[in-house]
């Protein structure tokens, strides 16, 4: 057991099938990661309360003297259990049960004193009970029970509370709680090294590894458990720039094109557009043209809302890309390869960067999964033609295609290029050094703009992009219109569809987002009631716009049938689109104006900035409806803070302090627990773990004197990403 590679299955031998599988949905298969399988929260003395002050589905602590202990089994199923009354110190009863844990009845005393964790259940008639609550005998019941006084005889659950772990069906959280204090034996705990380095901790007060892991798993006092937390979420982000830190390392090793730009050249290019740049693109661009005149490949993150400018960015970084030769070849020409999500956005930029270099004669292919195009065409100078796919590749090898625009077919091995001096990547953030390589196959690493619209909070960007210099777009265009956001409670949803009729007769286009794909399951009592793709476009089509054409899009079509229904609303053959959140990015149609966003509560602020965003891209007024039901006070001012406010940085920053990490992002949406999560509202833990980080990198980057530290990294799954 010293080793915490080892399954957790030759740890508990008797495991049954179901639990093994439960285990793994909850991401446990060694010990390791049932070690790492850290509580929620702690039912501490706040939550305990009389029986007479408990409310249904409230998990509390009560306590009381247990009497009419019985052990039989139950009507359905046969399963043996254990049954008992508990009466507090006021009088009040309240019922226990306890299935398949019939021993219980033995193990506790007729009248003995005991302190109880679960989830209280009330039936139609107002009687009160416990399923499988956690159970601790105590010398003595509380005076008060918003104080502790037991004596002076405490033990490890009373001193504070019991941990309460994330659970599934198979495997609930006490069995994780007594996995847990099985495993922690003083054997293994003193086998244990910290893969953070002595004086690290030591400066930043923190404790061992040994250490934490008692106190957050066991903690007597809610101050260990505190700083426990706080050393695993200072673990986590430390990890993160360590990985990311050498991959920047690495990468900087790489040769790269050291460009010779004309600016001269390059601001008369730029006057040729039909606006002017705003200050912040203007400092974007001279930060590109100063990474790629270094000599080493440029990692750059180009962040800023839709609307901001960011392909006007991306066209002069391609201009002054293209129309420089690298130092070492003063006759070759280098290449440009633009990626993009979708293959309606990549033909969209295509037609966008045809716009911006129709003047300047160079050559513009398109590659995606239909087909191949290329600009100019021999017919016509002015517009473009179809090819073959194994002409276009010719061409792009030869080096007579200087910019390459497409989806994922471009790393495609049969993509070969010239001389690739630039990856421009958007909202692509898996794509890293090795995807660069993959298009490059060349000795020289290409320089790497990556472009996102998703405003996230800073912390949270130098984490996942630690590998990347940050530049933000925080300026719009001037004379942009703004998206006029209303709050539209149900009984004013009838007005709200009597403007997006008005919209649509004007010959406009409307989305109309939903946070569910289907019906909930009418047999599943808790299951939210929340609006589907699939029934509301049903109910739109009878009752609502009969006369006009609707169709749905969700992210269990294919990508193919997905592509299909949003070229079909692109060329106005579909007037409402019906769809969940995979709206969210790389869509772009100018000609829709009204967005309308059922159980707006259910989503973040950042997410309902970006959904508005898809009515942000024409030159008609836009609207977007936010069909609520506002129960609370924090919702209203999240709600609020949204029609208030057309800043995307500030709306995430302002959601990671409303909703709290969980909801805003936890791992299945970044890759980080919610405990890295919460780590990340703490602007000085993230830039300590990130200095530190940088420091042993600078010092010793393959880790040969933190040999824990390199085997930690190399072990650990790095997906921080952004879906």
């Amino acid at each position: 057991m010293k080793s915490l590679d080892t399954l957790v299955i030759h740890a508990f031998p008797r495991l049954k099938a179901d639990q093994k599988k439960a285990l793994e949905r909850l991401g446990i298969t060694t010990l390791h990661d049932l070690l790492y399988h850290f509580p929620t929260r702690y039912s501490d003395m706040s939550e305990v309360k009389t029986i007479q002050e408990v409310h249904a589905d409230e998990t509390v602590t009560v306590y009381g003297r247990i009497h009419n202990l019985k052990t039989k089994k139950s009507f359905k199923g046969g399963i043996p259990m254990a049954t008992a009354m508990l009466t507090d110190i006021h009088g009040d009863t309240l019922s226990l049960t306890w299935f398949r844990q019939a021993f219980l009845a033995k193990t506790l005393h007729e009248g003995s004193l005991v302190q109880l964790t679960g989830k209280i259940t009330i039936s139609t008639r107002g009687a009160r009970s416990l399923v499988n609550p956690e159970v601790q005998n105590i010398p003595h019941l509380p005076i008060d029970t918003h104080t502790s006084l037991f004596g002076e005889k405490r033990n490890e659950a009373t001193s504070f509370g019991f941990p309460v772990y994330p659970e599934t069906k198979g495997i609930t959280s006490k069995w994780i709680y007594h996995a847990l204090k099985t495993i922690l034996t003083q054997e293994l705990l003193a086998s244990l090294v910290d893969p953070i380095p002595v004086d690290i901790l030591q400066k930043y007060n923190l404790p061992t590894l040994a250490t934490a892991l008692v106190w957050v798993h066991m903690p007597k006092r809610k101050k260990d458990a505190d700083t426990a937390r706080k050393r695993f979420a200072f673990e986590e982000i430390f990890m993160i720039q360590i990985h990311k830190q050498r991959d920047r390392a690495y990468f900087r090793d790489l040769a790269s094109f050291m460009l010779d730009v004309d600016t001269d050249k390059m601001h008369a290019f730029v006057n040729t557009f039909p606006f002017p740049l705003t200050g912040a693109q203007e400092r974007a661009i001279n930060e590109i043209v100063r990474d790629m005149a270094s000599p080493y490949p440029m990692s750059r993150l180009l962040e800023g809302d839709v609307g901001s400018g960011k392909t006007a960015v991306a066209v002069v970084a391609s201009y002054a890309t293209i129309t420089n030769a690298p130092r070492d070849n003063r006759f070759g020409r280098l290449q440009v390869a633009y990626m993009a999500p979708t293959e309606i956005l990549a033909q969209q930029h295509f037609e966008s960067f045809i716009e911006y270099f129709a003047h300047t004669g160079i050559s513009i292919g398109l590659i995606t999964g239909s087909g191949c195009r290329k600009f100019p065409s021999k017919v016509d100078p002015f517009g473009w033609t179809s090819v073959s796919r194994a002409q276009l590749l010719k061409w792009t090898h030869s080096g007579e295609i200087s910019i390459l625009i497409g989806t994922h077919a471009l790393i495609q091995k049969s993509v070969s290029f010239h001389e690739l001096g630039l990856v421009i990547i958007d909202e692509q953030h898996r794509f890293g050094t090795k995807q660069r390589m993959q298009l490059s196959r060349k000795q020289h690493a290409p320089h790497l703009l990556s472009m996102t619209a998703t405003p996230i909070p800073r912390t949270l960007a130098l984490t996942l992009y630690g590998d990347l210099d940050l530049t933000i777009l925080d300026e719009m265009p001037a004379g942009r219109k703004h998206v006029i956001t209303e709050i539209t409670p149900p009984h004013k949803r009838t007005q709200a569809y009597d403007a997006v009729r008005a919209a649509l007769r004007q010959g406009r286009q409307v989305y109309i987002i939903c946070p569910r794909i289907d019906e909930p399951d009418p047999l599943k009592e808790k299951a939210l009631q929340l609006k589907s793709v699939q029934a509301e476009a049903r109910r739109l089509r009878r009752d609502v716009f009969p006369e006009y054409r609707i169709d749905i899009l969700h992210s269990k079509m294919t990508k193919q049938k997905k592509d299909e229904v949003m070229e079909k609303f692109y060329a106005h053959d579909i007037d409402i689109l019906v769809a969940t959140s995979v709206v969210e990015v790389g869509v772009n149609v100018p000609n829709a104006t009204v967005i309308v966003i059922e159980g707006a509560e259910r989503f973040g602020l950042a997410q309902l900035h970006q959904l508005r965003g898809r009515v942000l891209r024409g030159t008609y007024q836009a609207y977007c409806y936010l069909f609520a039901d506002v129960k609370t006070k924090k919702t209203l001012e999240r709600l609020d803070a949204l029609v208030a406010s057309e800043d995307g940085f500030a709306l995430a920053e302002k959601d990671f302090a409303l909703r709290g990490a969980g909801d805003l992002a936890g791992r299945k949406q970044w890759g980080i627990t919610d405990m890295g999560m919460e780590a990340l509202k703490n602007i000085k833990m993230v830039s300590a773990a990130r200095e530190e980080a940088l420091r042993i990198i600078t010092e010793d980057r393959d880790l040969e004197n933190y040999p824990i530290l390199a085997e930690k990294i190399k072990s650990q799954k790095f997906d921080i990403h952004l879906e």
